[in-house]
This record gives structure tokens, C-alpha cells and sequence, in this order.
């Protein structure tokens, strides 16, 4: 793919367009406006009338999010060319506004319109029981504060982007600096450490400030919208109807009593195995018994190439869709200066092919990024043939089963990366970010609860509580000390809490579900890889406990079904 990413305007519709003029501007809000009304001001009486309807405002939402998501894209890829950042910014401050209002009067239009002429109850029941969730937290005072808050973290996303740390006379991005983490030399660790560190820390104000004026604004949203805080309004926004803020805090109190003693250990074993006194934050990441670290790759095209193996190894439908990924341009891999940091899989929703956003820099790490964001890709290739674009998106919990799933099935075939030796180097590495993901969303999830919870709390305030929820969880095991404010701001490298307040709880969630995926794995391998995919075409057409149970798992994160789940990790550890 060329970094200019030019080629993702150039795809066809996956269908032909019915409503919209193929040669339309999508950027353009007096185009987009015009279809609007023409939806609004449709005469419906039938009930065929009706399904035509939300059919061709589903293709004139994909092609509009379309145009979104393109902009974003070439934003993240290059955050540091000017035009790519005012095309999106124009985009979120002239064009999302505008569409909002709208959005709700088509809500309205077809909760008033399917009362006379209602939609087929198996089939729209989930759509409608969304729309009329949207159409009560909907406020237009709140138009302008959601805008405010995309510029912001676009903002916070070109900070991060541009951030290159000077080592050893050359200058690095954040992931490249990551390698010498994994380096058996302590010193050459300790140095690099030390190096990204001053550099988050060198930012540190720029981003509590940015995230300050998140909390004002998000609080301000929720009670606009008449809730007692941003967490209860954002539980009912992201649609969440088969859990609840107190189901979240029995996931963080069976963590706290069965997977940190796990994670404790493991940690105590890493300490006795690399002979200290006291594990430093620069100690977590190599390899305990000194070896170098595992170099699955050197080129990007080594990467793309046998994980397309393990995929094919895996079904091998999945590895042919995998190679066409790759053939469309549809993969930016690699890390470099001006890219956002993280990784992520985003859909260009008309023409229904699926992004993937990394950065890669030759460790184990990059594999299992790259199994995931491959499992989200499928999920969304599998459902592409539904015309509903709502349910072309399954809720968020279940779309990382789909990719936390690919991980350990992917996992199972690293063959095609390693030697045996080296294979259960990253398996076991693999299963202690297992237990540490499921530490770690606790810790995550905890943190953002009583920061919407007490929205109007201090820097000062916010500090303590977060090493008292660390603490919680575990952080003991290793010794700060000498860098309390490096400790102290350690959450601001976790985009989620900038970006997507609250999707956090959905890894821990979807790790539950696709360890039972695993399982089912080991037991009848063509039975479960089958039940995954059928599970995956459903996309969002069916409530959280069916996609579970089509996928042969539970939807449940409770002790009960941690603690037998945490078993079978224990005893691949």
C-alpha cells in the first residue's frame, strides 16, 4: 500500500447504488443534505415501503461513513501532513454536526412511520429497539460538545503521532522504541525506558489538558441528556443492553480475587528467574532467562505473508480473503514518524472492505496485532453481504471475541514464524498477556468508573486513585520507586480512555469468550472454527447472549465462569 492511500477513494460500491448518484460528493453537505430530505419527506404505505426506506438510508449511511472513515485513515496514517488534518477536521466540525439533527428527525420518521406500517418483528426488532435507544439520549445542545470532543482527540492522536524519542543517535518512533525493551542487556533496557518516558512525560500537560476539557465536555453531555453522570448516559448510548455498570464491578472483584494472585506469581517467577532483588518497569518485557529476543520478521512482507499462512492453516477461506486484503492495498503495517500510534481495523462500509492499521517493528507482539486486527477484518467480510448497515457491525464485545479468538486459534499454527523452542517462548509469553489483559482491562475499567463518576475531581485526586486501583490490581509485584511520576501517568498511553471512553470492559469480556472458543478449538477443531464463522455472519443482527451462544460459548464474565477458564490457562502456563 502506498502511504499516500489515494487508492481507498477508488473502490466500487459493493452493490450498485439504488438511492444515491454514483458520481456524488459525500464531502459536500449541501449534496448530502439533499438526500436527507428526499428520505424525510418519502410518502410511506406499505410495509414494503417502509423496509425500502431504512434500505436506502443504510446506503446512504455506509457511503457517507465511507467518507468519514477514508479521511480518518489518511489522517492516522500521516498525522503530520496539514492537509490530510484539515480535510477530517472540516469533515467532524462542518459535516457530523450538520448530519446529527437530521439523524434523529429519520429516527423519528420511522418510529412514527412503523407503528401503521410495521417491519418484519425477527428481523428489525434489535434495529428498532437501538434507534428508539438513540432517539431518547438524543439533545441538540450536545451536537457541539461531541465535535469539540473529535477535535480534541484528534489532537491528542497528532501528539502521540509526532512523538520520536532521540537514542543512540538516531531517532525513533514509540513502537520502535519498544524493541529494546525486549533486550537481554538490563542497561541498553533501563536506558530505552527511561528515553520513551521523558518523552510521555515531556507532553504530560498538553494531554491532561486535552483530557480535562474531555471530562468537562463529556460530563456536560450526560447531563444534558439527564443522567447523574457520563458512565450511566454512555452505558445506554453504546447499547448496552444485556449488562450493567454493576456486572463491570463484579468482573473487577473476581479479577482481584482470582487472576492477580495468577499474575503475582508469574511475576514472582520472572524476578527469580532473572535473579534481582526487585523487578523495574523496564524488566516485564524480556525474556526472563536471558535469551535474545524472538525476531519473527525483518521485512514487513514476511509479516503479511506467513501470518496469510497461519490464517489459510487455520480455514482456508480465511487465508484466501487475507490475501486479497493484501492485494486491494488494505494493509499499513509498519511503524514510522507521523503515524498515530496503536493498531486497528476499520471497514470502508459501501464498498464493505475491511482496513487494517498497525505498527509493526519486527517482535512477537506484531504477529499476535496483526492475528487480531485479521479476526476483526473476517467479522466484518463475513457479515458484508447483509444490507442493513447496522447489523453489518456486531456490538463490540462480540467483535473481539472475533479477534482475541483468531489470536489463540492463529496461535496454534506459529509454526510457520518459529522453531519449536522458539514457539513456546511466544506461546507462553502469549498466555501471561492473557492473564495481564484481563488485570489490565479491570484496572482500565475501574479507573474510567470513578473518573465519570467524579467528574469534578483534581489532577491531584485523579493521581492517588489510579495508583490506589493499580495497587488493587497488583502493581506491587513491581518496584517503582524512584519514579512516582512516571507511575502516575502511565494511563495516558492508553488511547481508549482519550478516545472511546468505556470500551475497555469489552476486552475482558471477549478474552472470557474467546478462551471458550479455544477450548471448543481443542476439542473438535472443524466444529468450533465452523461455529466461529457462522457466528461471524451474523454480525449485529442478534443480541449479545445469541452471537455468544452461535459462537458454542457463554456470555457471561462472572466468577464462575473466570475461575474454570483461568484453570485452563494456569495449566498451559
Amino acid at each position: 500500500m502506498s502511504i499516500a492511500g489515494e487508492h481507498l477513494k477508488g473502490f466500487a460500491p459493493y452493490q450498485e447504488r439504488h438511492f444515491l448518484n454514483i458520481n456524488d460528493n459525500l464531502g459536500d453537505w449541501e449534496t448530502i443534505k439533499k438526500y436527507y430530505e428526499l428520505l424525510l419527506n418519502r410518502l410511506i404505505t406499505t410495509s414494503l415501503d417502509m423496509e425500502q426506506w431504512v434500505l436506502d438510508r443504510s446506503e446512504m449511511e455506509a457511503a457517507i461513513d465511507q467518507q468519514s472513515s477514508i479521511l480518518y485513515i489518511l489522517m492516522t496514517c500521516q498525522t503530520d501532513n496539514e492537509q490530510r488534518a484539515k480535510d477530517y477536521s472540516r469533515f467532524i466540525e462542518e459535516i457530523t454536526p450538520a448530519m446529527k439533527p437530521y439523524e434523529q428527525n429519520l429516527d423519528l420518521f420511522l418510529l412514527k412511520n412503523v407503528q401503521q406500517y410495521p417491519l418484519e418483528n425477527t428481523r428489525y426488532k434489535l434495529y428498532i429497539q437501538k434507534i428508539r435507544q438513540d432517539v431518547e439520549l438524543f439533545r441538540k445542545e450536545n451536537i457541539l460538545l461531541e465535535t469539540e470532543v473529535d477535535l480534541l482527540s484528534q489532537e491528542y492522536q497528532s501528539i502521540c503521532g509526532q512523538m520520536g524519542v532521540e537514542f543512540d543517535g538516531q531517532e525513533h518512533t514509540l513502537p520502535q522504541m519498544e524493541k529494546y525493551l525486549h533486550e537481554p542487556d538490563r542497561d541498553l533496557r533501563e536506558r530505552a525506558w527511561r528515553a520513551i518516558s521523558r518523552k510521555r512525560l515531556s507532553v504530560k500537560d498538553s494531554l491532561n489538558k486535552i483530557f480535562d476539557r474531555m471530562l468537562q465536555l463529556r460530563d456536560q453531555i450526560g447531563r444534558n441528556s439527564g443522567f447523574a453522570n457520563y458512565r450511566d448516559y454512555k452505558f445506554k448510548a453504546l447499547h448496552r443492553f444485556d449488562y450493567t455498570p454493576e456486572d463491570c464491578r463484579n468482573y473487577h472483584a473476581a479479577i482481584e480475587k482470582f487472576v492477580v494472585p495468577v499474575w503475582k506469581k508469574i511475576l514472582y517467577r520472572r524476578r527469580l528467574q532473572m535473579k534481582l532483588d526487585a523487578l523495574r518497569p523496564w524488566d516485564t518485557s524480556v525474556d526472563p532467562l536471558g535469551r535474545s529476543p524472538l525476531k519473527p520478521f525483518v521485512e514487513d512482507h514476511q509479516l503479511t505473508e506467513k501470518c496469510s499462512k497461519i490464517f489459510a492453516r487455520v480455514d482456508d477461506s480465511l487465508g484466501y480473503q487475507f490475501k486479497e486484503m493484501s492485494q486491494w492495498g488494505m494493509l499499513d503495517l509498519e511503524s514510522r514518524k507521523g503515524k498515530a500510534p496503536g493498531g486497528y481495523q476499520s471497514t470502508l462500509n459501501e464498498a464493505r472492505k475491511p482496513f487494517i492499521f498497525m505498527n509493526a517493528v519486527g517482535i512477537d507482539s506484531d504477529v499476535r496485532t496483526l492475528l487480531h486486527e485479521g479476526g476483526h477484518a473476517f467479522h466484518a467480510l463475513a457479515c458484508s453481504h447483509d444490507p442493513l448497515l447496522d447489523y453489518r457491525h456486531a456490538p463490540m464485545e462480540f467483535c473481539e471475541v472475533a479477534s482475541m479468538s483468531m489470536e489463540l486459534l492463529g496461535g496454534e499454527f506459529l509454526t510457520e514464524f518459529y522453531s519449536s523452542d522458539e514457539l513456546l517462548r511466544s506461546k507462553s509469553e502469549h498466555w501471561e498477556d492473557v492473564i495481564f489483559i484481563l488485570v489490565w482491562v479491570a484496572v482500565i475499567d475501574s479507573f474510567q468508573h470513578w473518573i465519570y463518576e467524579n467528574p469534578h475531581h483534581t489532577n491531584d485526586q485523579r493521581i492517588k486513585i489510579w495508583k490506589q486501583i493499580r495497587s488493587r490490581f497488583g502493581a506491587e509485584a513491581v518496584d517503582w520507586s524512584g519514579f512516582d511520576e512516571e507511575h502516575a501517568y502511565l494511563w495516558h498511553k492508553q488511547l481508549h480512555i482519550f478516545e472511546v471512553p468505556f470500551y475497555y470492559i469489552e476486552y475482558g469480556i471477549a478474552q472470557l469468550g474467546a478462551l471458550q472458543v479455544w477450548l471448543n478449538f481443542r476439542k473438535d477443531y472443524k466444529r468450533a472454527v465452523g461455529a466461529y464463522k457462522q457466528a461471524l455472519a451474523l454480525g449485529g443482527s442478534r443480541p449479545l447472549p445469541e452471537l455468544f451462544q452461535a459462537a458454542g460459548i457463554k456470555f457471561d464474565f462472572s466468577e464462575k465462569t473466570i475461575k474454570p477458564l483461568l484453570d485452563a490457562v494456569e495449566k498451559e502456563l
